[in-house]
């Protein structure tokens, strides 16, 4: 099955490339500047170029502080831009599988958030996204939006890679105890979403197939439970680790508010699909080992 995908270097994106073939998929990564989700002209030309039997919008402006001071660049991006690879693929006859997140809820309800719960961003981020789910829904019948968290890889901007970077530099590290969310590693994401589109190109007709879900890890942490682990992991390898200071969000102030909880679940998904994502500490442990391996052979 061939399948257009919306970014080229963001982590799911990456992701897909990487696995795609093992799965019996080919992805065709689109990016700027032969598609730009900020020039919506741009978008519907690339994905029929592509000649796919369906689309991931997996391309977003991912600033989460900075969208604060670009609000409107988020939202052309997120929003607009979603918008415009739904109408594209709803054009071409092809259902649209759109990545979304965990931001979109505002972390007060103390339990993990379903699918039909009341949606509340805390930032522009945030706002950007929901903005971008209800572009998607109203633009494309055949759609699956797909929410996740706390993305990760051995690739790209994430946690992982920035709390080993500092392991090599320092003793101890200030991290966020009052958090709580789903580590989730974008290679089980990449696996999740083929299936999703492998399913929806077979089975136009079935409307259960469509709407929201909620795609993450199983099993909660908060962020200095997740550096512990990240830590725990590199030193059974002999890599660099660091002693974990819990400490509070207000304690460590950030342009953007985040959900205090982030935690999802993922139950329709596994009820419509039949898909449950692994436990969150397997994938990070093999996250860590494949950046230990990768700096190593680098030198």
């Amino acid at each position: 099955m061939r399948i257009a995908v919306t970014g080229r270097h963001g982590q799911v994106a990456r992701a897909l490339g990487e696995i795609a073939g093992r799965h019996g998929h080919e992805v065709v990564l689109l990016g700027r500047p032969g598609l730009d989700l900020a020039d919506p002209s741009t978008v519907l030309p690339a994905i029929r170029d592509a000649g796919a039997e369906a689309v991931i919008n997996a391309a977003a402006y991912t600033a989460v502080d900075k969208a604060e001071s670009e609000p409107d660049l988020a939202e052309a991006v997120n929003g607009a831009g979603a918008g415009a690879v739904a109408a594209a693929a709803a054009e071409l006859g092809l259902p649209v599988l759109h990545v979304s997140t965990d931001y979109v809820f505002d972390g007060s309800k103390p339990e993990p958030y379903g699918e039909d719960d009341a949606v509340g961003p805390l930032g522009a981020y945030g706002r950007s996204k929901l903005a971008g789910e209800r572009a998607v829904a109203a633009a494309n019948p055949r759609h699956a939006i797909l929410r996740t968290a706390w993305v990760y890889a051995p690739y790209g901007a994430n946690f992982v890679r920035t709390m080993l970077r500092i392991a090599g530099n320092k003793p101890d590290v200030s991290v966020v105890a009052d958090q709580h969310g789903c580590p989730t590693s974008a290679l089980d994401i990449a696996t999740t979403l083929l299936a999703v589109a492998a399913r929806m190109a077979a089975e136009p007709e079935n409307r259960d197939l469509t709407g929201v879900f909620h795609m993450a890890a199983r099993g909660e942490a908060v962020w200095a439970d997740v550096a512990e682990a990240v830590f725990a992991a590199s030193r059974a390898k002999g890599g660099p680790s660091a002693t974990v200071n819990r400490i509070t969000t207000a304690e460590f102030p950030t342009q953007a508010r985040r959900p205090a909880n982030s935690r999802l679940d993922c139950s329709k998904l596994e009820r419509v699909y039949g898909i449950s994502l692994p436990e969150w500490h397997g994938p990070l442990e093999r996250t860590v080992s494949r950046l230990l391996n990768d700096a190593a052979r680098a030198g």
